[in-house]
């Protein structure tokens, strides 16, 4: 790996060095000045009506209108900004600092150059830098054409096919500089097909009888509620909350309530949401409705990243068929497309998103629960997590408790990546020793490579050495070494890597992916990162401020964001 931040690419003059992008939306940047008393423009706002149509200009429509005008004119001047600010009737600042938050958006102010007509992100986090993705980013500027920006960018959720890069909304996989220059010259900018269950074929598999059976009454609401405490049902997008204990306390709240899905998984290293959508869409589907049955709620919201065009697409399609075939029971179905922000996947700021802001977490309590989306109490749950509900209404909370490792009970989707021969999800026993799923489910560590350390959670679940490879994976096992397993996101790591850079491109992810809010995560990650990047480290200095970072961040990127430089002064002092 490299601990380039500017890559050299000057050998070609129409394209410029590649550059770390900071999260736009990260406070870091000065703000732009607007000329007072700026005439709106004929051209934009006739653009901008005939745009938006018939559609609602509702406050909480901001982003997908916003992501409406980038995808027809590949960017946001500042003209149709403030058109859609005049036709939603929204002060220009608020437009503005939404749509400079969000990564996914490019804004062109008054006299500044439009992006290119396509542009190539690189994914720079982890498992790809392991493969080689910083040597992408140094060779192609110079390979493609004028009409190609090329970008760096946080991670896709493919780390199973590394290195990747997205040429617009098509995702390159085991990318390399010819196979991505040929997709730019060929201009394939969009998602490729997914090959997944539709509904006749999910139906002809026994798909939708439990929710069916729901609401024809074989089933009591406290009953399914009982059920799931009995399996012992964690959320799986990394908080590890009991399941049946949530459905639980949102029936407990006065109506109306709303259902929340979070489709966000950006942590470095995840991806087994977007495989179990891209697969098997309607089981999520099934689980969500029965979860809104049991919740009694009036809307479900699903929040997708913009990383998964694929998915967003297929998931629109069914939703039509859902609504078609009257599953839905007269809940609302509403799909929400992130753009392009890590910190999303934490559920308030999540609901943030979904009401068109930026996405910063809101101080708690109250709860989400209490006091949620539009202010109404909120049953919030992550993809994987609703995916598992008709399997164990099914089968009873005894398939699910039967299986398990280590003293563990349960089964876990983990998303491995790194040195190993065959990464992607493996359904696994809980309880299950990295040692044991490298060798049973992985194919064993690539050729001619040693075992070293591995990430049992992510970017933010810390780094452990293989000596501490018997560890029971699973919640609440990995504490007492200062790490946790979070959304299960297993990175592999070898004798080839040092987990000194390794460190170091986990803290340059949550600098540049801080969204700004509170002053311990946005300055004590870049306070950090300088402090890494020195010769010698200030371990005593880097431990302060990690304790800061620890107890005054809001929420947890800058919480957990110190776990890995931490897991290297505990587990690795040889290589300070």
């Amino acid at each position: 790996m490299s601990d380039s931040i500017v890559l050299d690419s000057s050998s070609k003059k129409d394209n410029p060095p590649v550059k770390r992008q900071i999260h736009p939306g990260s406070g870091r940047r000065k703000p732009p000045v607007f000329a007072k008393g700026r005439q709106l423009e004929n051209k934009a706002q006739e653009e901008i009506k005939s745009l938006l149509g018939n559609k609602s200009r509702q406050r909480d429509l901001l982003i997908e209108h916003l992501h409406l005008i980038q995808d027809t004119f590949g960017s946001l001047s500042a003209g149709r900004l403030q058109a859609l600010a005049d036709e939603m009737k929204l002060p220009m600042a608020e437009v503005y600092e939404v749509a400079s938050f969000y990564a996914h958006f490019d804004i062109v102010l008054d006299g500044e150059t439009a992006p290119a007509e396509i542009t190539v992100r690189v994914c720079e986090s982890l498992s790809c830098e392991m493969a080689g993705a910083q040597d992408i980013l140094k060779d192609l500027p110079a390979a493609v054409a004028k009409n190609v920006r090329v970008i760096t960018a946080p991670c896709m959720g493919r780390c199973d096919c590394a290195p990747v890069a997205e040429v617009g909304h098509n995702h390159v996989e085991h990318a390399t500089v010819e196979k991505i220059t040929a997709v730019t010259e060929n201009k394939d900018i969009h998602p490729a097909k997914v090959d997944y269950r539709d509904y006749d074929a999910y139906v002809a598999d026994g798909g939708y009888k439990v929710l069916r059976e729901c609401y024809e009454g074989k089933y009591d609401r406290d009953e399914i509620v009982d059920l799931l405490k009995n399996t012992g049902l964690r959320g799986l997008g990394g908080a590890g909350f009991p399941t049946g204990l949530k459905w639980s306390i949102i029936r407990q709240q006065p109506k109306p309530r709303l259902m929340a899905i979070n489709g966000d998984e950006g942590e470095p290293g995840t991806f087994k949401d977007r495989h179990y959508l891209e697969t098997d869409p309607h089981r999520f589907l099934e689980g969500m409705l029965i979860g809104a049955w049991v919740g009694e709620v009036e809307a479900s919201y699903i929040y997708i990243r913009d990383e998964y065009p694929a998915v967003i697409k297929l998931l629109n399609k069914e939703i039509e068929r859902i609504y078609a075939e009257g599953l839905n029971n007269g809940i609302k179905l509403d799909l929400r497309r992130g753009a392009g922000s890590y910190i999303c996947g934490e559920e308030s700021a999540m609901i943030e998103s979904i009401e068109g802001k930026k996405g910063f977490p809101r101080h708690k309590p109250p709860f989400p629960s209490q006091v949620g989306l539009f202010g109404l109490p909120t049953l919030t749950n992550n993809i994987e997590t609703v995916y598992w509900v008709r399997d164990l209404i099914e089968k009873g909370p005894d398939w699910f408790t039967s299986h398990g490792r280590n003293g563990r009970k349960g089964l876990r989707s983990f998303s491995v990546s790194g040195r190993v021969k065959n990464p992607g999800v493996k359904l696994a026993p809980a309880g299950i020793t990295i040692k044991e799923l490298i060798e049973e489910y992985c194919d064993g560590m690539v050729d001619g490579q040693e075992f070293k350390a591995y990430l049992p959670g992510g970017a933010s679940g810390g780094i452990l050495p293989a000596s501490l490879g018997d560890i029971p994976l699973d919640f609440d096992t990995l504490q007492e070494h200062d790490c946790f397993i979070g959304s299960a996101a297993v990175i592999v790591l070898s004798n080839q890597d040092n987990i000194r850079e390794v460190a170091m491109n986990l803290m340059r992810f949550f600098e540049d992916e801080s969204c700004g809010q509170c002053t311990p995560c946005r300055t004590g990650t870049e306070k950090a990162v300088s402090l890494m990047e020195e010769e010698t480290w200030d371990q005593d200095l880097l431990k302060e401020l990690s304790t800061v970072m620890m107890d005054a961040s809001i929420c947890g990127l800058g919480q957990a964001a110190p776990n890995p430089l931490l897991s290297v002064m505990k587990h690795f002092p040889e290589e300070l």
